[in-house]
């Protein structure tokens, strides 16, 4: 009875011209994974982005997520200082800190939600926009002017 799997085909698709194919990327990652992982705000954006050099789907979510990650702490930033206002008012302090508390905790699970959104988009490979930050991050890596 012959063999159903063909010996040939395994030893040419495990050839240097498919898995250079498949990475193209100068970090050795495939595409899809170097992307989830410069996903992670801030940190993975600026790593990828620093060492990624040819492949623009990596360097877009990388600038995306150096953008968002941005974004994310100047957001953190603007919430102590109202917190810090708020906690100063003495007979309004203690509800508009609660007030802000809960607005702050809706804010973060809706950057949660984004991020969560964005790392699957990219290792599914799709290249996905956050709003307002997508075209930004597009510009950059193209070379562009955002007007």
């Amino acid at each position: 009875m012959p063999d159903p799997v063909d010996p040939s085909p395994p030893a040419s698709s495990s050839g240097s011209v498919t898995d250079t194919g498949a990475t193209g990327s100068t970090t050795g990652l495939p595409s899809n994974v170097a992307a989830a992982l410069a996903c992670v705000p801030l940190i993975g954006g600026i790593i990828f982005y620093v060492l990624e050099k040819r492949d623009s789907f990596v360097r877009f979510y990388a600038m995306q997520s150096i953008i968002f990650g941005g974004a994310w702490i100047m957001f953190s930033i603007v919430h102590q200082i109202v917190h810090a206002i708020f906690a100063s008012i003495p007979a309004l302090g203690y509800p508009l800190v609660v007030l802000w508390g809960l607005i702050w905790a809706f804010v973060t699970i809706g950057l949660l939600i984004i991020f969560i959104i964005t790392v699957i988009k990219a290792f599914t490979g799709v290249r996905w926009n956050i709003p307002y930050i997508g075209p930004i991050a597009r510009n950059q890596v193209n070379g562009t002017s955002a007007v």
